[in-house]
């Protein structure tokens, strides 16, 4: 599977750790879709150190992640919502993400779903466990950006940005919020889900007092064909101009994302090290990325 769009977890220490708990938790659940660990790989001589770099499927879909600091903290304002097609596998979920981490929303029968949980794992990543009856799953992972303190209200908003900005992208039907469920407004995102480049995400507001935002522990990578591509959603995303660094930036929400060369991968896992390291350190110079450059530092040159 090549995604377009892949999420990005960063982590203090435990980025192999958790993909092998995800990955053998999601394989056992979920027999028949592919969860596993692809590459770990070792990046030297970073601003943290030596550090993780992991990529892995949970269901078929692709994330990386990273082992760097303990600089950015995982909040419920990206969460990952998890469709599952029976009431056990809910609880097996729950069983194995809940342990050692925190309750959000209490495993129980809601009015959308007669099995529902949310939590925090032990890493402080936010699941979203949901039983979806007769309906038909597609992606099984969703991830899900709340939008709240100075952003509350903006879901829509956000979600008419993304799909200006995605050449491939579908807005569906938005469930708002009725008058008397104050303090969220009336006519606000309740949820709304939406595509781009055919994967599945979803927003919601929420108004109610939350000591969090969004951050850089979850961010969005963006694989790119050619510096053309790279330009353009860089300029198309970037908002903070403080905030550009090593690919990474944040857009006008909070929201990050990192705009990457799709070769950039293969790069990184050659499993040669001293290539490894002379593209970490080309890259450790840049803001947005140079492709040729990184190129010729993958080369030696």
């Amino acid at each position: 599977m090549n995604q377009k769009i892949v999420p990005h977890l960063w982590y203090d220490k435990q980025a192999a750790e958790a993909a092998q708990l995800y990955s053998a938790t999601f394989a056992e659940v979920f027999p028949g879709q592919v969860s596993k660990i692809h590459n770990v790989n070792v990046l030297e001589n970073t601003p943290s150190g030596s550090v993780d770099a992991v990529s892995f499927d949970l269901c078929g879909q692709e994330f990386t992640s990273i082992s760097a600091g303990p600089y950015f903290t995982f909040t419920p304002a990206i969460s990952f919502h998890v469709k599952c097609d029976t009431k056990e596998q809910v609880d097996a979920l729950w069983e194995k993400l809940s342990e050692g981490g925190k309750a959000l929303m209490e495993l129980g029968s809601y009015p959308f779903s007669e099995r529902y949980g949310w939590a925090q794992d032990k890493y402080g990543l936010s699941w979203q466990l949901m039983y979806t009856g007769s309906a038909v799953v597609g992606q099984r992972i969703t991830p899900v950006l709340m939008f709240v303190g100075d952003v509350c209200g903006k879901a829509e908003e956000a979600v008419n940005f993304y799909a200006s900005v995605f050449k491939n992208a579908r807005v569906d039907e938005i469930a708002r919020y009725p008058a008397g469920m104050e303090p969220d407004k009336e006519g606000t995102v309740m949820y709304a889900p939406f595509t781009l480049e055919d994967q599945e995400f979803g927003v919601m507001d929420s108004a109610r007092e939350h000591a969090f935002t969004f951050n850089e522990a979850v961010s969005l990578i963006v694989n790119c064909e050619d510096q053309e591509e790279i330009d353009y959603f860089w300029e198309k995303l970037s908002a903070v101009p403080e905030s550009e660094q090593c690919g990474w930036l944040k857009d006008k929400f909070g929201v990050s994302w990192q705009i990457v060369p799709v070769g950039m991968n293969e790069m990184m896992s050659s499993g040669d090290k001293e290539k490894i390291a002379r593209v970490t350190e080309a890259f450790l110079k840049m803001k947005k990325f140079d492709i040729a450059e990184l190129e010729r530092a993958a080369e030696g040159k």
